[in-house]
């Protein structure tokens, strides 16, 4: 079965993906955003509630939680470096309570648990003493009141949301004068091995493409379509997790048990058997890792703030005392001349 794989060197596979990918599949989020009248409606958001439902009911479910609970834990971490109490925050896509959980009452009086997932919702807790409010919303579909909100988070949601820009904007409203909107969501570069070796195995069984892996948001526009929004201060960083699996098919069964299987519009109805065989010979040949497979996790973080009165202004132009272009010869010279 395998014996046209075989005949074709990675070099080639790679070329060949690379063309037919990135010209049929690819397209930046900010240039479909401002370039469109209005957003596009790219993931079936009724698909994504049942898929949450159908995870959340799954009496194995805390087995597929690993990752999850590793970012929630990471931007937890961030919102504590942040030394200031919160009279009301909100959590937007909690899931089962991933960030939540790592909320303490000392820096948050009352928080606002928001999800689409009715069971994800119930299933989401607290801790001690933490005064919590579960709404069942849409995150596209906020509706806190204008200035309303101390804080607002979210961990590994927003990668779903259709209309971005305008959950940014609502979050924007939401927020008091130097309000902090904390969040994390999925980069362009997670599941890459996945992605190519199903793309591939298309390319050589069938000769095109379907997409398979949902689109995810590229760093450079979170920071444009926050700009956009009108927060300061922005904060952006990313970070990788890889994580190893016995073969392609146990990472697709995770997938779904953690409600992160392809949830796009235009995805196809099922892929053949032929065509996933083959996909798991080229990930295991591409992408072995010891015993089995890698997939890496590309994990964007940011921090972005509502402009207000009390917020460290920026230097007007001109104001500094050292040119840019001195910098070098100040530091090999050891420091500033004192006077």
């Amino acid at each position: 079965m395998f014996n046209s794989i075989r005949q074709i060197s990675t070099k080639q596979l790679l070329n060949t993906y690379k063309i037919n990918f990135y010209e049929k599949c690819c397209q930046s989020t900010a240039v479909r955003y401002s370039t469109q009248p209005a957003y596009q409606n790219i993931f079936d958001r009724n698909a994504k509630r049942l898929q949450k439902e159908r995870a959340a009911l799954n009496p194995d479910v805390e087995l597929y939680d690993y990752l999850k609970e590793e970012v929630g834990f990471r931007l937890a971490d961030r919102i504590i470096d942040i030394k200031r109490e919160f009279t009301n925050a909100a959590d937007i896509g909690c899931s089962r309570g991933f960030l939540s959980k790592h909320i303490m009452a000392e820096s948050v009086q009352h928080l606002t648990l928001c999800d689409t997932s009715p069971t994800m919702l119930a299933q989401a807790q607290g801790t001690p003493g933490l005064n919590i409010t579960k709404l069942e919303v849409d995150e596209e579909k906020l509706d806190f009141p204008d200035n309303s909100l101390d804080l607002v988070i979210s961990s590994l949601s927003l990668h779903w949301v259709n209309d971005l820009p305008g959950c940014f904007t609502k979050v924007m409203r939401s927020l008091k004068p130097d309000g902090v909107f904390i969040a994390s969501l999925f980069g362009g570069d997670t599941l890459y091995e996945l992605r190519s070796s199903l793309q591939l195995a298309e390319i050589e069984r069938k000769g095109g493409l379907a997409p398979h892996i949902s689109p995810f948001t590229q760093i450079r526009d979170v920071g444009a379509l926050l700009n956009r929004a009108g927060f300061t201060m922005l904060t952006i960083d990313t970070d990788e997790i890889v994580v190893g699996y016995p073969s392609m098919f146990e990472l697709m069964w995770d997938l779904k048990g953690m409600a992160e299987n392809n949830a796009a519009f235009n995805r196809p109805a099922h892929i053949s058997r032929e065509t996933m065989l083959a996909a798991s010979a080229i990930y295991k040949e591409l992408y072995a890792k010891d015993a089995g497979v890698s997939a890496t996790f590309q994990i964007i973080y940011f921090v972005g703030w509502k402009p207000g009165p009390n917020q460290p202004k920026p230097l007007e132009r001109g104001s500094g005392d050292v040119s840019l272009k001195d910098l070098g010869k100040i530091i090999e010279a050891g420091g500033p001349k004192k006077t």
